[in-house]
C-alpha cells in the first residue's frame, strides 16, 4: 500500500487543507494507518467500505466559538415531537454495503425518549439565534492556537489569509471524477454560514422550513441547551430510524432508495456531477417533503447529516458486544478515527441529499459517519431528543 499526501486547494484553504489530509493514503484505492495503539485495532478498511461525502473533511478550527455553558435556557416545548418507546433492537450492519466500523451488529436496549419529527429548520435556528445573539463556528475566524491541538506536533501555521470565516459549499464538477478525491465537489468558501448556505451572496429567504446547515457539534449543542433538549445517542438515533423494523436496511423497508417512489432526498444518477432529479430535490429539501418512517420520523434518512452525541471510535462496536447486551450506551470514552489518529471526532448519521450507492449509502440506519466537533459543511444538520 503506498501512501501519499493530498495537496488541495478549495478557494482559500490552501496549505489547511493539506494538514487536515496528512494521513490520507489513497494511491491504490486503500485507506490505511501507522500509528500503532495496544488497546485499538487499526486494521486497514477500504476506501469502499468507509468513503463518504463527508469523510475527512478538514478540521475545521477548533474554535467552538460560544460554548453552550454561556447560554440561557429557554422553555421545553414537546411540540413538533414524538414519543419513541424505548425497546431492544440489533445494532450495527445489515447488508454487504456496511463498513467494517458498523461491525459486529449486538444487542442494544434504550429507554424511551421524545425525539423531533424533523431535523431542526432555519426558522427554528434562527429563532434560536435571535433569543440568544448567538454566534456559529463558520461565522468566525479560526483560532490557530486551538485549531494545532488537532494536528500532528510540530505542524506550521497556514497562511493568514486561509484563516478566514468560512463553510465547505458543495460544487458539482461538470464531468465524471475520481471519487477519493472530495476537493473535486468540496469548495472552502468564505462567508458560508448557516444564513449564507451557497456563500456570502446567498441567503435562506422562503427557505425557513429546510434545515439548518453549516452548524457544527458545538452550534447543535448550544441550541439543544437552549431549547432544553439534548442530541441522541447513536444508538437511540439508530434505533429511532429503524422505526419498529427489525433488520431491515432502510428506514422505510428493504427496497433499493432508487426503486419504487422516491423514499428520501438523495443523489440519482452519477455522483457528484449529474444529478437526474427524480426526487425533484438538488440539494437539501423542506423538511417533510417525503413519507416517515414507522414512528413518524421526517428524513431520518437522507437530506442532511444530524450529529450525535456520541464521541466516534471505530472500534466502539467490538467494546459493545456485550453476551447479555447494552443498556442505554453513551459513546466510546475516547475518539479514535485512524484516518486522522489526532483529531476528537463526534458521529453523524442519516446521510444526506449528497449519499448515492455508488458512493457512501449514507442513508441506511447502519451507516456511521465521523466529522470534528468544528466542522460545518452545506449537507449537515441536526434533531434534538429529550427524556422528559
Amino acid at each position: 500500500m503506498t501512501n501519499r499526501f493530498l495537496i488541495i486547494t478549495l478557494g482559500l484553504i490552501g496549505a489547511f487543507i493539506f494538514i487536515a489530509l496528512l494521513f490520507v493514503s489513497c494511491a491504490n484505492g486503500t485507506q490505511g494507518n501507522k500509528t500503532k495503539a495496544s488497546d485499538l485495532s487499526l486494521k486497514a478498511v477500504t476506501d469502499s467500505a468507509i468513503k463518504s461525502c463527508c469523510m475527512k473533511a478538514p478540521d475545521r478550527f477548533g474554535k467552538p466559538g460560544q460554548t453552550a455553558q454561556c447560554i440561557k435556557e429557554g422553555k421545553l416545548s414537546h411540540d413538533g415531537m414524538v414519543f419513541v418507546k424505548g425497546g431492544t433492537f440489533q445494532m450495527g450492519g445489515d447488508n454487504d454495503q456496511a463498513a467494517p466500523d458498523e461491525y459486529p451488529k449486538h444487542k442494544v436496549t434504550v429507554d424511551g425518549f421524545w425525539i423531533d419529527q424533523t431535523e431542526v429548520t432555519n426558522a427554528q435556528f434562527a429563532e434560536f439565534v435571535k433569543a440568544t445573539n448567538y454566534i456559529t463556528t463558520a461565522e468566525q475566524k479560526p483560532d490557530w492556537e486551538e485549531l494545532k491541538k488537532q494536528l500532528p506536533p510540530g505542524t506550521q501555521k497556514p497562511d493568514e489569509s486561509t484563516l478566514v470565516a468560512a463553510s465547505l459549499v458543495f460544487a458539482a464538477p461538470d464531468h465524471e471524477v475520481n471519487l477519493s478525491d472530495y476537493s473535486q465537489w468540496w469548495r472552502w468558501t468564505e462567508g458560508a454560514n448557516w444564513k449564507h448556505p451557497q456563500g456570502k451572496d446567498s441567503d435562506i429567504k422562503g427557505k425557513e422550513n429546510l434545515p439548518v446547515v453549516h452548524v457544527s457539534w458545538y452550534d447543535a449543542q448550544a441550541y439543544c441547551k437552549w431549547s432544553k433538549k439534548r442530541l441522541p445517542t447513536e444508538a437511540e438515533w439508530e434505533y429511532a430510524s429503524r422505526g419498529g423494523l427489525e433488520n431491515n436496511i432502510y428506514s422505510w423497508g428493504n427496497e433499493k432508495v432508487d426503486q419504487g417512489e422516491p423514499k428520501a432526498n438523495s443523489w440519482q444518477g452519477s455522483f457528484p456531477h449529474k444529478n437526474t432529479l427524480r426526487d425533484h430535490f438538488y440539494g437539501a429539501s423542506p423538511v417533510k417533503s417525503f413519507k416517515p418512517n414507522g414512528y413518524g420520523l421526517y428524513d431520518i434518512s437522507g437530506n442532511v447529516w444530524e450529529w450525535c452525541e456520541d464521541l466516534y471510535h471505530v472500534d466502539y462496536y467490538k467494546e459493545s458486544n456485550l453476551p447479555n447486551g447494552i443498556l442505554n450506551p453513551k459513546g466510546p470514552v475516547k475518539s479514535f478515527d485512524p484516518d486522522e489518529p489526532y483529531a476528537l471526532k463526534r458521529v453523524l448519521r442519516g446521510g444526506s441529499f449528497l449519499c448515492n450507492d455508488t458512493y457512501c449509502s449514507g442513508y441506511r440506519n447502519a451507516r456511521r459517519m465521523k466529522c470534528t466537533e468544528d466542522t460545518s459543511m452545506e449537507h449537515t444538520g441536526f434533531r434534538a431528543v429529550s427524556d422528559k
